[in-house]
C-alpha cells in the first residue's frame, strides 16, 4: 500500500474496554449464538444519561430527555431506560407499543415521525404527548379525539425553516415541521380546536452537526412562543431534538490523517484506499477535486452533552445576545431533547467472526470474508469510518483456531496488515466498509472482528435477512463487579438477574 498504515483505532471508554478485553466470554458467545452477534451494555445508557441530566442541573433547566427509539431497537435498552427518569421519542406504533410494554409511562413518552390513524389513536388514547409536523396532522388528531371521545391530548407543533436576522444564516430545509414563516394558520388552527387539544410547546428538527443552524433554530422557537402567549396560549416547554453526536475515534490525529491521504488517493497522488477507487462523495475530474467528502466527523471532542451544554450557552444574536439557556430559564420554559446516537454511545458492539483470510494475486490488501452481511454493520451507511478490533480465537493448540478452516500455510504475523472486509452475500457490493482498513495483525479464520459502539443507528437500523442469511441476534450484558453476565437481550430486565442470566 506504501506509506505508514493508516488506523481509525474507535474510543473505548471502560465497559467496552473491558468486554473486549474477556475474549473467551465473546467467542463463546459466538460460538453459541452466531455471527454475526450484537452485544448491548444497558448500564452505560444510565450513565449517558447522567452527563445530559448534569448539564441541565448546570444550566437550572428543567425538562426531559427523550431516548430517539428508532436508534436501536433493543428490549434490554429500553428496559433500562424505563428504570430511570428519563423518557422515550417514538416514532411508529410499533415502537409506541414496545415502550408502552417496556415500562415508560405516557408521561415519559412523545411521539414523533410519520403517523397512521392507529398510531395517533394509540398516542392519543394512552395520552402520550403527540409532535405534529403539519395542519393535515393536527386536523386529524382533532378529529380522532372527538370521534372517540378521547380526553384532551397534550401537543407540540414542529417547526422548521428558521431563518436568522442580520447575518443570513438558514437552518437546511427539512421534511418533517411547518415552515416557521406559516406558523400562523397552525396556531389559529390550535386556539379552533383547544377544547381537544393542549398545546404545550414547539419542536424542530434539524439534520445537521451545526450549533449555529441549531442555534438559529431554537431563537426561533422561542419568538413563536411568545406569539403563542400573545394569542392567550400557555405553551411551557421547547423540544430540540437529538444530532448531538458522537466521538468515534481515540484519536483525531488519525482523522485528519486519514482524511488528507484520502484526498491525495482520489487526486492519484498516492495509492488507492479503497475497494474500486470509491471516493466517498469526493471526485477526480481531469486533475481537480470535486464533490465533497460524505462521511460523519467521527472524530468530534465536543459532542453528546458537551455539545448540548455549548448550544446552550450560544448567544441568542436576535434576541439581545442572551445565552440561550437564560433565555429558557427566564421565561420558565422546559427544555427537551431527543438523542438517539448520542444516548446510546458506548452502549455496546458487533461481533463477526471471520470465514476465510485470502492473499490477493496481485498482492494488495488481503480479503477478508465475515461471516456477516454489510448491513448487519452499518457503519458506513452512517458515514462512520472505524476500525474493527481483533479478538484473536484460540491458537494454543497450534492448529486453527476454535477448529476454524485452515489459512492456507499462514502464520499469523505481528506486522500491520491491509485488508479489505467482505461480506456473506453473493453479492460484489456486499462490502462492510469500502474502504481499506488497517488491522494490528493478521487475523486467522476462527478470530473475530469487533466493531465498537453501534448501538447507536449500526446495529439493526438497515439489517435484514437476504438470502435466507440470519440478521444478528442481540444480548445484554452487565458487570457485576469483575465479571461480565448476559442474557438474551429480550430476556433482559431492571431487576435482572433472573432466570435465564449467565
Amino acid at each position: 500500500m506504501g506509506g505508514q498504515p493508516l488506523f481509525l483505532a474507535p474510543r473505548l471508554e471502560s465497559r467496552l474496554r473491558s468486554l473486549l478485553d474477556s475474549p473467551d466470554l465473546l467467542h463463546t458467545l459466538t460460538d453459541a449464538l452466531g455471527s454475526p452477534l450484537n452485544v448491548v451494555v444497558p448500564d452505560q445508557l444510565a450513565d449517558n444519561l447522567r452527563q445530559f441530566r448534569a448539564v441541565y442541573d448546570a444550566h437550572h433547566l428543567g425538562g426531559q430527555v427523550f431516548l430517539a427509539h428508532k436508534a436501536n431497537r433493543s428490549s434490554a435498552l429500553l428496559r433500562r431506560l424505563a428504570a430511570t427518569d428519563a423518557g422515550v421519542d417514538v416514532a411508529s406504533l410499533g415502537e409506541l407499543q414496545h415502550a408502552l410494554g417496556a415500562g415508560l409511562t405516557p408521561d415519559r413518552i412523545t411521539a414523533t415521525g410519520p403517523k397512521n390513524p392507529e398510531f395517533l389513536w394509540l398516542a392519543a388514547r394512552t395520552s402520550v404527548t403527540v409532535s405534529l409536523d403539519t395542519r393535515g396532522e393536527l386536523e386529524q388528531l382533532a378529529t380522532l379525539v372527538r370521534k372517540h371521545d378521547l380526553r384532551r391530548t397534550r401537543v407540540l407543533l414542529r417547526l422548521a425553516g428558521f431563518e436568522a436576522s442580520g447575518v443570513r444564516v438558514l437552518t437546511r430545509r427539512s421534511r418533517f415541521g411547518t415552515a416557521v414563516g406559516e406558523s400562523a394558520p397552525l396556531l389559529e388552527a390550535v386556539e379552533r380546536d383547544a377544547d381537544v387539544l393542549d398545546l404545550v410547546g414547539v419542536a424542530y428538527h434539524l439534520d445537521t452537526t451545526s450549533p449555529t443552524e441549531k442555534a438559529v433554530a431554537l431563537e426561533g422557537c422561542l419568538r413563536v412562543l411568545e406569539e403563542c402567549r400573545s394569542r392567550g396560549l400557555r405553551p411551557r416547554a421547547v423540544d430540540i431534538g437529538g444530532g448531538f453526536g458522537v466521538d468515534y475515534l481515540a484519536d483525531g490525529g488519525q482523522w485528519e490523517r486519514y482524511t488528507t491521504e484520502l484526498t491525495e488517493a482520489v487526486l492519484g497522488v498516492r495509492p488507492p484506499l479503497t475497494y474500486g477507487g470509491h471516493g466517498y462523495g469526493l471526485r477526480n475530474e481531469a486533475g481537480t477535486l470535486r464533490g465533497t467528502l460524505g462521511l460523519y466527523p467521527a472524530h468530534r471532542p465536543v459532542a453528546g452533552a458537551r455539545y448540548l451544554d455549548e448550544l446552550l450557552a450560544h448567544p441568542a444574536a436576535s434576541l439581545g445576545g442572551r445565552p440561550l439557556a437564560a433565555l429558557l430559564l427566564e421565561h420558565l420554559y422546559d427544555l427537551h431533547t431527543e438523542p438517539g446516537r448520542a444516548l446510546l454511545d458506548q452502549c455496546g458492539l458487533t461481533l463477526t467472526k471471520v470465514l476465510e483470510v485470502r492473499d490477493p494475486e496481485d498482492g494488495g490488501p488481503l480479503h477478508l470474508r465475515l461471516a456477516a452481511k454489510a448491513d448487519d454493520v452499518a457503519l458506513e451507511d452512517h458515514g462512520v469510518l472505524m476500525d474493527p478490533v481483533v479478538v484473536p480465537g484460540d491458537r494454543a493448540s497450534g492448529g486453527s483456531p476454535r477448529g476454524g478452516l485452515p489459512d492456507a500455510g499462514h502464520d499469523t504475523g505481528t506486522e500491520p496488515v491491509a485488508v479489505h472486509l467482505f461480506g456473506s452475500l453473493c453479492l460484489e457490493s456486499d462490502l462492510i466498509t469500502r474502504r481499506t482498513v488497517f488491522l494490528p495483525h493478521r487475523p486467522a479464520p476462527g478470530d473475530l472482528l469487533a466493531f465498537a459502539n453501534t448501538a447507536g443507528y449500526c446495529m439493526d437500523f438497515h439489517a435484514t435477512r437476504a438470502q435466507h442469511q440470519p440478521a444478528a441476534r442481540k444480548v445484554a450484558a452487565w458487570q457485576e463487579g469483575d465479571r461480565w453476565r448476559w442474557c438474551l437481550d429480550d430476556q433482559y430486565w431492571p431487576t435482572t438477574p433472573v432466570g435465564g442470566a449467565n
